[in-house]
């Protein structure tokens, strides 16, 4: 199985959360609903463009554990976003990420955006 380049395991908790994400930054992230040890089985993949402590936030009680990684740029992130999409094609994600309106920005990976 390929490897995400994420950081982590770590619980997904809020004290976990702030304790590990501790920079507000564009960040990428992937989540397992099912494991709280052993192998993590991604679940779900999303970004945030400013902020991925907050936008990790947001899944407090839905998941069980994170990865993640800071970017310099919100293209950076929403690249590495797709990548893991296709790479991983997570469950709970079923259609591709989205980019920001106006952005222009294509997927590395598929045609989807031109």
């Amino acid at each position: 199985m390929a490897e995400t380049g994420l950081n982590g395991p770590f619980a997904l908790t809020e004290a976990a959360i702030n304790q590990e994400v501790a920079k507000t930054s564009p960040g990428t992230y992937a989540l397992d609903q099912s494991h709280e040890s052993g192998g993590f089985h991604i679940t779900y993949v999303g970004r945030s463009d400013k902020d991925v402590n907050s936008r990790l936030r947001e899944h407090l009680g839905k998941y069980k554990r994170f990865k993640f990684e800071y970017y310099a740029t919100p293209k950076d992130a929403f690249e590495k976003e797709c990548g893991l999409y296709h790479d991983f094609n997570p469950p709970a994600k079923i259609t591709h990420p989205e980019r920001p309106m106006q952005s222009g920005w294509k997927c590395p990976h598929c045609k989807i955006f031109g």
